[in-house]
């Protein structure tokens, strides 16, 4: 009996966990970060937003990193090295990102072409 308590408790470890810090600078720094970062299970959705298991494991894993003294862009370089840029919302302008950067860009450029001749006939 004493040991299915034990283990119990053991296992509920997780849900006990803090979830905000008690210093005012911090929790708005992770309130910040969790912003900045992607739900690995959602995908649309930043790690505040999500309620993932997941989501919430990283709002944690940054609390925790937070108290332990790291920098924000510490904290935002192990999520991309342990994730991807995947993990960031919005990811960096870089080689292996111009496509995702310019794709909108493109499809405005195709839509107004092709809407162009509608405009002009209307004038005429």
């Amino acid at each position: 009996m004493i040991a299915r308590l034990l283990l119990l408790l053991l296992f509920s470890l997780p849900a006990w966990a803090q979830e905000t810090l008690p210093d005012p600078q911090q929790e708005a720094r992770a309130v910040t970060l969790g912003e900045e970062l992607r739900c690995v299970v959602c995908q649309s959705e930043s790690i505040n937003d999500s309620q993932a298991d997941m989501a919430r494991d990283m709002r944690l894993l940054v609390r925790e990193k937070i108290s332990q003294g790291w920098t924000d862009q510490q904290i935002l370089t192990f999520a991309r090295t342990r994730y991807g840029d995947f993990i960031l919302l919005k990811p960096p302008l870089q080689s292996n990102t111009y496509l995702l950067w310019g794709l909108p860009l493109l499809f405005l450029g195709v839509a107004g072409v092709m809407i162009w001749p509608l405009f002009r006939k209307r004038k005429e």
